[in-house]
C-alpha cells in the first residue's frame, strides 16, 4: 500500500498534469477558430473551380489533344498514396485514423495485383507506414518547420507531384486526408489527385460556353491550378482537424486527470485516518497498560 507521502506526491504530479492539458485544450480551442474558417471558406472556391473544369473536360474528354494530367500516362499500375498527417501529437486517433486509411487502399489496390507507394506528408505518418511498408515509401514532403500553413507549401508540393507524373514514375495518385465535421468528428477521406478526374456536372447545370481561347489551352494552365487548390485545402483540412482533435482529447485528459485525482484524494484521506486511528489505539493502549 502506497504511503501518505507517495499518494500526496502523486496527487501533485497529477494536478500538475492536469493544468498542462488544460491549458493546450484552450489553445487548440483559440487556433481551431481560424483553421476552421480557413477550411470552411476555402471549400466553395474548389467546389467552383471542380464545376468550370468539368465544363471544360466535358469538351475536350479523354483524347490525345487533352493535357497529360487529364488524359493520364495510358497505364494503371503504378499508384502513389499521398497521405496527408499532422506533425504534432496529443490529438487523439487522427493520426492512425489516417494511417488505417491509407493502408486499407494499399491493401485493396495490392489485391488487384497493382504496385503502390507512399508519399507522405507531417512527419506522424512516416513510423506507422514504414513498419508495414519501408520500401515502398516514394518521397515526403517536411512540412514540421512550417509556422502557418499554406498556398506555398500546396504549390510546392503539387509541383513535385506533378514532375514525378510526368516523368512516369507513377499512373494514378490518390490523395488520403482527414476531413473537418466537427471538434469530435473528423473524416479520413481518398480522393483521386492525378490524372485530374473530370467531375460530373449536373444537367440542370450544364449551358452552352465558349471558350477563348480553346478547352485545352484553358486546361493546361487550370488543372495544375485544379491540383494546388485539392492540395491547400487538404492541408487546411489538416489544421482543423489537428485543432478540433487535440482539443477533444485534451479535454478528455482534463478529465480523467479529475477523476484521477478525486480517487486519489479519496485513498489518501483513507490511509490518513487509518493512520491516525492506528495512533490512537496505540495510545490508548499505552495509557491502559501504565
Amino acid at each position: 500500500m502506497a504511503s501518505l507521502k507517495e499518494l500526496k506526491d502523486r496527487i501533485g504530479s497529477v494536478k500538475s498534469t492536469q493544468k498542462i492539458t488544460k491549458a493546450k485544450q484552450m489553445v487548440a480551442a483559440a487556433k481551431l477558430r481560424k483553421a476552421q474558417a480557413a477550411a470552411e471558406s476555402a471549400r466553395p472556391y474548389a467546389e467552383r473551380l471542380a464545376s468550370v473544369m468539368g465544363s471544360l473536360a466535358g469538351k475536350v474528354g479523354k483524347s490525345d489533344s487533352a493535357p497529360l494530367l487529364l488524359r493520364g500516362t495510358g497505364g494503371d499500375t503504378k499508384h502513389l498514396l499521398v497521405v496527408v498527417n499532422t506533425d504534432k501529437g496529443l490529438c487523439g486517433g487522427l493520426n492512425s485514423n489516417i494511417v488505417k486509411e491509407a493502408k486499407l487502399q494499399a491493401k485493396a489496390l495490392a489485391a488487384e495485383g497493382k504496385d503502390v507507394s507512399f508519399y507522405l506528408i507531417g512527419k506522424k505518418g512516416l513510423a506507422p507506414i514504414k513498419r508495414d511498408y519501408a520500401d515502398a515509401i516514394n518521397d515526403r514532403f517536411d512540412t514540421s518547420a512550417v509556422k502557418n500553413i499554406g498556398f506555398t507549401e500546396a504549390e510546392g508540393i503539387a509541383d513535385d507531384l506533378v514532375a514525378k507524373f510526368e516523368k512516369g514514375e507513377f499512373d494514378v495518385a490518390h490523395l488520403v486526408y482527414p476531413t473537418f465535421k466537427s471538434a469530435l468528428a473528423q473524416d479520413p477521406t481518398t480522393v483521386q489527385l492525378l490524372p485530374v478526374p473530370a467531375p460530373q456536372l449536373a444537367e440542370t447545370s450544364e449551358a452552352v460556353v465558349e471558350y477563348e481561347p480553346g478547352e485545352e489551352e484553358i486546361l493546361e494552365e487550370l488543372l495544375p491550378r485544379y491540383v494546388k487548390t485539392q492540395l491547400f485545402g487538404a492541408l487546411l483540412e489538416r489544421e482543423a482537424s489537428e485543432h478540433g482533435a487535440s482539443m477533444t482529447a485534451m479535454d478528455n485528459a482534463t478529465r480523467n486527470a479529475g477523476d484521477l485525482i478525486d480517487k486519489l484524494t479519496i485513498q489518501y484521506n483513507r490511509s490518513r485516518q487509518a493512520a491516525i486511528t492506528t495512533e490512537l489505539i496505540e495510545i490508548i493502549a499505552g495509557a491502559e497498560a501504565l
